[in-house]
């Protein structure tokens, strides 16, 4: 794989168990705090996917280069959004929040900082001493998404974190990424398989194909932020990756 100095992350790689060829040829690139969403039918491999970019999975073929470097979880700081809540029940928010920040060994006028800061962005304030079943499925979600951010991650992979959601929370879940993202600003992979939150919350959506799994098409959602969801341009991007999804 050549490297390419413009990009994050640079994936070029196929994968299968045995005789199943989960991946084809799936190649693509990411830019520095470049917020992309993949999309695909169920079963295509997405969380595969998400498994070999954070490189607890190596792939059959190719490589996942990450600042230039084969991805590692022991040298890279990579953190993982899964589709339900991760927090640790037997910590506060806070210490759920800092949890990653103490692995690193920060220093504790640091890790104050950071957790304070991430608290306020995402609006848990005044739930700081309060435990996983106190709260919400949505504050537990918000939870893991600022535990997330709080770290200074290469990389935050989001596996639908909003899947289990109902629709305001979702909404509103979304948004807030999107505030988390543009204050702190990180590398994102983000999969999904609504398309509507793809296009609203990408910079570029990735379309994938039935296994073997190939990209059917890469577009950049030329959108400005905040997106109105009801705009002639935001339905005719969906209806184009609507189509791309569908087309045999």
């Amino acid at each position: 794989m050549m490297t390419n100095l413009n990009s994050k992350l640079q994936v070029a790689i196929s994968h299968q168990y045995g005789n199943l060829v989960v991946h084809g040829d799936i190649q693509f690139s990411v830019k520095e705090n470049e917020f992309l969403c993949i999309c695909g039918p169920s079963g295509c491999g997405k969380t595969t996917l998400l498994d070999i970019l954070s490189g607890l999975l190596k792939p059959s073929k190719g490589d996942v280069l990450l600042d230039g470097e084969i991805v590692n979880p022991k040298k890279h700081s990579i953190s993982f959004v899964f589709q339900e809540p991760s927090t640790l029940p037997w910590l506060t928010v806070w210490e759920n929040i800092a949890t990653g920040l103490k692995i690193k060994k920060l220093k504790k006028a640091e890790i104050k900082q950071k957790v304070e800061e991430v608290i306020r962005i995402v609006g848990l304030g005044g739930f700081e001493g309060f435990y996983p079943h106190q709260i919400s499925g949505g504050m537990k979600q918000r939870v893991s998404i600022a535990r997330a951010f709080a770290t200074d991650a290469d990389l935050i992979l989001m596996d639908e974190p909003f899947v289990s959601l109902d629709q305001p929370t979702r909404e509103r879940m979304q948004q807030e990424v999107l505030d988390i993202w543009k204050n702190l600003k990180r590398t994102i992979v983000f999969v999904t398989h609504n398309l509507e939150e793809a296009v609203f919350l990408g910079d570029r959506v990735i379309i994938l194909s039935e296994k073997p799994t190939s990209i059917k098409a890469d577009l950049p959602i030329d959108l400005p932020r905040p997106r109105n969801l009801m705009s002639l341009e935001f339905t005719e991007l969906r209806a184009k990756c609507f189509s791309f999804l569908h087309q045999k």
